[in-house]
């Protein structure tokens, strides 16, 4: 990976929806120079920055940035990119060199078992991008000239702290996940704390450096941060645990904790998660005087039944059915007391899929980089609720229960929704047929649809480009097209980069609506305004 002799060619600025562009470089190099360039002078409303193999993905607060201002900055003193330096933390990682995989490393390099191990050793490592998992950094070092093959059969376990190799890129794994990458080696650092600011160790722009350990060393270094430092002598007593609020009677098909998600982490390669219908959850909220972007529970199809074990207040909104406080029914979209030693019960939804019940003060618990979020995909935030969970509160209520009003509310619509979207990075990769057919087509959403992702049924779409496309990042409401040609509209818990090209972008405010479909609900598309 060659440093920059001349200035690289000003980036290519590609749509991605309403509040978020496309950076396009030549190479990974000219992509980790433009990283670094735009993070080094972020105006005001600039939300994220997404490193990749070949862009970067810019986020932006539309209230603050127009689309023309960023593009703008993006393209402004490109030539800073070949001459500023750039100033990056730098960490070393302790490794054990007894990857299964370094002898069949060594054969396709060329090389010793050992003189693999020294020249690893040796580099200078950057984290060019996140990806894959929360955490899971790819590095690349101007050190390292080898071209390392995946495995041909990737393995359904990879253990926390593997190290691996695959092509030009080194990483470590943060928590076990199936991979196909060589592994070369084990290192015993903490890549990823949930329960820190910055959750991840590996982020764009870091040096890493790996420190040869022997075993016996590694082991013993293991052991003593098991061990833990002795306590001090006047250490404080530990805060004594909140009362419990409540417990889950029967969890349903699947009930989860959310809230509005973790924004400002998309380059650690934590999804931005939270409530799939974020206006539903809003209104519970405001319904029983909490802040609004407080956690509360989605509730997938029905199925919940709690009990009260202090005296409380409750709304549901989102997907309508049965709701029933003690036996006796109460409506949606509106606050009811729910007496101590009480069950709430929300019956199988008959319209929409998604409901929010929203408590008032908030659902409490840990906050993993700033959010209460359970994101499936990653494994992060609290579990899903089973039977005998027992809730606590936090303290989310801002202002007195609102008064009894006329609500202009309605069951959600579910069996046709019309979705708006907004131009996509990707769309000339399609044919002129296959974009309008984007538009002409009545879709129908698969049994393939949660919280990652709504698989569409419909016409393939068919591709004026061939070939892969080097992994770039996303956001939720990214339509998605594999080789099959049927789109994929990315979800809350969707990972933050992918290789599929993104055709079109669902608006900000036309998501919700995806929400409340499930299996056979048609979707219409048409062009945002």
């Amino acid at each position: 990976m060659p440093e920059h002799q001349h200035p690289p060619e000003r980036p290519r600025v590609l749509p991605f929806g309403e509040s978020a562009v496309l950076a396009e470089v030549d190479s990974l190099a000219d992509a980790l120079a433009l990283h670094a360039r735009l993070a080094a002078s972020l105006p005001p409303g600039l939300l994220e920055l997404v490193p990749a193999a070949r862009t970067v993905l810019v986020r932006f607060d539309r209230r603050v940035l127009s689309p023309s201002a960023v593009r703008a900055w993006i393209e402004a003193d490109r030539e800073s990119m070949a001459r500023a330096p750039v100033a990056a933390p730098s960490i070393e990682l302790p490794i054990v060199y007894d990857g299964e995989d370094l002898p069949a490393v060594a054969r396709a390099v060329g090389l010793t078992v050992d003189e693999v191990a020294s020249r690893h050793a040796a580099c200078t490592w950057t984290v060019a991008f996140t990806g894959f998992a929360p955490g899971f950094g790819y590095l690349v070092s101007n050190d390292w000239p080898y071209d390392v093959p995946r495995r041909a059969t990737p393995r359904t376990r990879v253990p926390a702290g593997a190290v691996g190799l695959a092509g030009e890129f080194a990483g470590a794994y943060p928590r076990a996940t199936p991979g196909g990458w060589q592994l070369i080696g084990t290192t015993s650092a903490t890549l990823f704390d949930p329960d820190a600011a910055h959750p991840a160790l590996l982020v764009p722009g870091t040096r890493v450096r790996f420190t040869p350990r022997s075993r016996m060393s590694a082991a013993s270094s293991a052991s003593r941060a098991s061990a833990g430092d002795p306590p001090p002598e006047h250490a404080a007593p530990p805060s004594q645990p909140a009362r419990p609020a409540m417990r889950v009677e029967a969890a349903g098909l699947l009930a989860t904790v959310q809230d509005h998600g973790r924004a400002g982490h998309l380059a650690e390669g934590i999804s931005l998660s939270g409530a799939a219908d974020r206006g539903a959850l809003r209104t519970a909220n405001r319904l029983v005087g909490n802040d609004e972007t407080a956690a509360g529970i989605e509730v997938t199809m029905g199925g919940l039944r709690l009990r009260a074990l202090r005296d409380l207040w409750v709304a549901v909104t989102g997907a309508w059915g049965p709701i029933r406080i003690d036996g006796r029914e109460v409506g949606p979209y509106d606050a009811h007391p729910w007496p101590a030693g009480t069950d709430l019960h929300l019956d199988w939804f008959t319209h929409g899929a998604r409901g929010y019940l929203a408590i008032r003060g908030g659902i409490g618990g840990p906050l993993v980089a700033g959010s209460r979020a359970t994101d499936l995909l990653a494994g992060l935030g609290p579990a899903p609720l089973s039977d005998g969970d027992e809730l606590v509160l936090a303290d989310a209520a801002s202002t007195g229960i609102p008064p009894v009003a006329v609500h202009p509310w309605g069951p959600p619509e579910h069996a046709l929704i019309t979705v708006d979207l907004a131009p996509g990075p990707r769309a000339e990769w399609f044919t002129p047929a296959a974009r309008a057919m984007l538009f002409e087509a009545t879709w129908t959403v698969s049994t393939a649809a949660d919280r990652v992702g709504i698989r569409l049924d419909g016409p393939a779409l068919e591709r004026a480009r061939t070939g892969e496309l080097p992994s770039e990042g996303m956001l939720p409401g990214a339509l998605q097209v594999p080789p099959d040609g049927r789109p994929v509209i990315l979800g809350p818990d969707a990972p933050v980069t992918g290789g599929y090209p993104v055709i079109a972008v669902v608006t900000d405010a036309t998501r919700d609506l995806l929400a409340q479909a499930h299996p056979g609900t048609r979707v219409l598309f048409r062009h945002a305004r």
